[in-house]
């Protein structure tokens, strides 16, 4: 049996709810009437603002800022691969990952085997609930003017979405920079490659075979296959 318990999102009830009242005056005060919410979720109880009330809404809203305060922030010198990184509260980070061999998974339909494979350079897009992925040929000259090009996996637009099907995305509000690399990394490197989107190849040739010949094998991956779609880094930059 596996342990699914630390994947249950927390609930919230409604406890409070606010009415702000504005004088039809040139002054425009506004007058701020409290509710409570009763176990059907009906606001019940109708009173002015209290001072304790005023104090807990602070309290909340100040912890909200700090939270997207903290939100991509590094724990320390700003990572190495790190390209650019917007923190706004809807932000988003740019990475690159080099080379590497990894694990990888395919589903049964595919008839590829799940194992050790050589995969590209990977240039990252992420915000706190979508994946954007892209190939590069290398990482040593990363500049605004590099080309992108299709990332060579399953389960990708052509625009570089990618297309997560079933895997929960908790990102936290707070979340470090370090930590949501880790985290995106994971959630894609961990699902299973299941489809083609639109049944279009994102590299020359056929795809299954290339992920067949690749897997569990001591080749390379070979980058003259990959294909550019016509992006080049400075587009991401928005």
């Amino acid at each position: 049996m596996k342990d699914i318990t630390t994947a249950f999102g927390t609930l919230y009830h409604p406890v409070k709810a606010f009415v702000i009242y504005e004088k039809d005056a040139s002054d425009k005060s506004i007058y701020v009437e409290s509710y409570d919410i009763d176990n059907n979720g009906y606001p019940i109880n109708a009173h002015p603002l209290s001072e304790k009330e005023s104090n807990q809404l602070a309290n909340a809203l100040d912890t909200s800022d700090e939270l997207q305060r903290n939100f991509l922030k590094p724990s320390g010198l700003l990572p190495k691969n790190v390209v650019y990184i917007n923190p706004d509260h809807n932000g988003y980070a740019i990475w690159y990952s080099p080379a590497q061999r990894l694990d990888l998974f395919f589903a049964d339909s595919l008839g590829i085997p799940n194992g050790v494979a050589s995969i590209p350079p990977l240039l990252w897009k992420a915000c706190k609930k979508s994946l954007y992925l892209y190939a590069l040929y290398d990482v040593t000259t990363i500049n605004e003017q590099t080309d992108l090009f299709h990332a060579p996996f399953f389960n990708v637009y052509d625009e570089g979405k990618v297309c997560m099907g079933t895997v929960s995305i908790n990102i936290k509000a707070d979340c470090p920079l370090e930590e949501f690399i880790k985290q995106w990394e994971q959630y894609f490197f961990n699902s299973y490659f299941s489809h083609l989107i639109k049944e279009k190849s994102p590299v020359k040739g056929n795809i299954i075979q290339l992920w067949q010949k690749l897997v569990n094998s001591s080749k390379t991956f070979p980058l003259k296959s990959l294909i550019k779609n016509g992006l080049t880094l400075k587009q991401l930059l928005s």
